[in-house]
């Protein structure tokens, strides 16, 4: 296939929970801070959110993770409801979000079955020491529009434009090039790249537990028909499979 499609393949059996992730996400696309009045006014925003679910019953219960951001979906539902365009599919398979033309209608969020699109209700403020921390290469969103995930789009922006001012192609699984919380994960949970890059490491993940016949891979909700570009990867649960071995 032409051209790009970036994806992301998401390991749960690597997850630790450890949220290293949002708080790179938050420093990197200029996220307002969350303090405890936005949380309890279900007005708090995260772009990427690591859900902790249960599995089991007690004494045998088992704690388990799942980050949940945009899965950049190539049939994506917030798309056709946006009266202004604001929210779009690019070339590269990304859904793209315009801050300048969001109006704040919220249709979109209203029509995502993972709810990972937030709407700014206030003017985002920040210590005067947090100031020097702003990411310069992303916009500080005003109050009364929607924001999401972009896979830092502006890190894939730059790396290409690097790239070709130097006469190179973009490498996979170059840290300028991938997502700041692909970076932060100390376990290799997540793993970025070009999804149409038969040699990339998330194509070659993609193909074998997506497609293979013994593969772990699923799309989150998959039976919406969203397609997502976001590949999960179940976790393997060894007790479980040691105690189906003995029956």
């Amino acid at each position: 296939m032409d051209g790009k499609k970036w994806g992301m393949v998401v390991d749960l059996d690597k997850c630790t929970g450890c949220q290293s992730c949002v708080v790179a996400c938050q420093s990197e696309n200029n996220i307002p801070i969350n303090d405890e009045p936005l949380f309890n006014q279900r007005r708090a925003i995260e772009w990427i959110r690591v859900e902790r679910y249960w599995e089991g019953e007690f004494p045998n219960i088992k704690a388990r993770f799942i980050p949940v951001f945009c899965q950049q979906c190539d049939d994506a539902p917030c798309e056709p409801v946006c009266p202004v365009y604001a929210t779009y599919h690019n070339s590269e398979g990304l859904n793209v979000q315009v801050y300048n033309r969001c109006v704040g209608t919220r249709f979109c969020a209203n029509n995502c079955p993972y709810q990972v699109r937030f709407f700014n209700f206030w003017e985002p403020e920040w210590p005067e020491s947090f100031h020097n921390q702003l990411n310069p290469d992303v916009t500080v969103r005003s109050r009364g529009i929607m924001e999401k995930c972009t896979f830092c789009v502006q890190r894939i922006r730059r790396t290409s434009r690097d790239a070709k001012k130097n006469g190179t192609s973009v490498e996979d699984g170059d840290r300028a090039l991938n997502p700041a919380c692909v970076n932060a994960c100390p376990t290799g949970t997540l793993v970025f790249g070009d999804l149409n890059d038969s040699e990339s490491n998330v194509a070659k993940l993609t193909e074998s537990e997506l497609h293979g016949d013994h593969g772990r891979g699923y799309h989150l909700m998959e039976d919406y028909g969203t397609n997502p570009s976001v590949i999960y990867l179940k976790k393997v649960d060894e007790d479980a499979e040691l105690e189906e071995a003995h029956h």
